[in-house]
């Protein structure tokens, strides 16, 4: 859409966060030439940017004067039978013709992502050492390219049960990587915990 509304979809966080606002313009020609390149991509004229998007771009763009639309992940066929992430691996290489235009892509989401154990009370408390044994592991996989093992993180030892609970924050890494041409490096822009249980790792492709 042209000017995409700010959605707040979350509960139960301070006060601050319901007030933000992020008016950028919105990327119409972009999204559709997207659903041109992958058929099961569809546009939506309803929703906007939730925090996955703006939580993101307020601090990258504050001025919001960047074109942006969202894509939302569909990563399950229903409840109790999820995609496989060989599925989500290939459908992102297939948005490779973005990279071509110019268009920066940016999978938001958190490595390690457990809200059930997060220490709400301290946003410096130190992080579990699953959270650490799995943000290292996924790093030192990163580095190598290992992208096998990547979307085999259930088999990534006892600790990818507690820092993957859920895939909705792990997917947008698994669309990141499947963009990576050849030996692009990766630079680990960002590294550190956050409230004990979320890793706040970013790293740049390219």
């Amino acid at each position: 859409m042209a000017k995409p509304r700010t959605i707040h979809d979350f509960y139960g966080f301070p006060d601050e966060l319901y007030r933000i606002n992020y008016p950028s313009p919105g990327a119409p020609g972009h999204s559709k030439a997207v659903s041109g390149l992958v058929k099961t991509v569809k546009c939506d004229l309803d929703w906007g940017l939730d925090h996955a998007s703006w939580a993101v771009l307020k601090h990258m763009y504050p001025k919001a004067d960047i074109p942006v639309f969202e894509m939302s992940l569909d990563y399950s066929f229903n409840e109790w039978h999820p995609k496989p992430l060989q599925y989500h691996y290939q459908l992102g290489s297939q948005l490779s013709e973005l990279r071509n235009r110019g268009v920066l892509i940016i999978g938001s989401g958190n490595i390690v992502h457990n809200l059930r154990l997060i220490d709400f009370e301290r946003a410096d408390a130190e992080p579990f050492n699953w959270a650490v044994e799995f943000d290292q592991e996924v790093k030192s996989k990163l580095i190598e390219g290992k992208h096998k093992d990547l979307l085999s993180c259930e088999s990534m030892g006892p600790a990818a049960s507690y820092a993957v609970p859920t895939l909705d924050h792990y997917l947008p890494m698994i669309y990141a990587i499947s963009l990576r041409i050849g030996d692009e490096p990766i630079t680990f822009t960002y590294e550190g915990f956050q409230n004990a249980s979320i890793s706040m790792r970013s790293f740049r492709i390219g």
